[in-house]
């Protein structure tokens, strides 16, 4: 066990349950859109993955930093397309109606 975090290998054995799921996750979303929060999720947290990856094996701190920096990058357009998937559309059935939570008597 000791080996394999030492070489890193532990972080590529997750790396490739990640991919296994958002190759699932694209399967079951049918359409760029709709995957595409999910796929920022996914990017940002394998950049971080292969930062720890990079840092267990010893790699020079410009490419852990490079490897934080695209985890920043993939968070923060996972933050625009989650905020972006939150407004309600004009005409959305799903919008909150003014009366859809019950009153609390004092």
């Amino acid at each position: 066990m000791e080996g394999l975090f030492a070489s890193g290998r532990i972080v590529d054995l997750i790396l490739i349950g990640v991919a296994a799921e958002a190759v699932l996750l694209a399967l079951l979303c049918r359409g760029a859109a709709r995957f595409a929060p999910f796929g920022a999720t996914i990017a940002a947290g394998a950049a971080l993955m292969l930062a720890l990856r990079a840092a267990l094996t010893g790699s020079a701190w410009p490419v852990v930093a490079g490897f934080m920096l695209a985890g920043l990058v993939a968070h923060v357009a996972d933050l625009i397309l989650r905020r972006n998937s939150l407004r309600p559309a004009a005409s959305s059935h799903c919008a909150p109606q003014k009366d859809a939570w019950p009153q609390v008597r004092r």
